[in-house]
């Protein structure tokens, strides 16, 4: 398996998420309109899941002039899936939340 194609390992906050399986809000800065949607102290962790975003490499200086090679790097997001009030399931960016024993 090239480096480019290898399974990032899970972080040690996200792992204790998944194990837990109940997070709460990492800080206040969550929109109130998102939180409401939520229980307040202990929301249920329904799965975690590992997105790669694929990084982008331009050799052309026609498609960003003054920049004859950019790269852009790979990105890797873990998102956490939660349960709201109304039983519905929402991805959220593991950054946002913690874990709630």
């Amino acid at each position: 398996m090239s480096e480019r194609n290898a399974v990032a390992a899970m972080p040690p906050e996200v792992q204790a998420i998944r194990d837990c399986g109940y997070a709460k809000w990492a800080s206040a800065e969550v929109a109130a309109a998102i939180r409401d949607k939520f229980a307040a102290g202990r929301i249920p962790v329904k799965g975690v899941r590992h997105v790669r975003i694929w990084g982008i490499q331009v050799d052309d200086e026609r498609e960003l002039p003054g920049h004859e090679r950019t790269q852009i790097p790979d990105e890797d997001l873990w998102q956490v899936e939660l349960e709201a009030l109304d039983g519905s399931q929402f991805e959220v960016n593991s950054q946002l939340l913690v874990a709630a024993p």
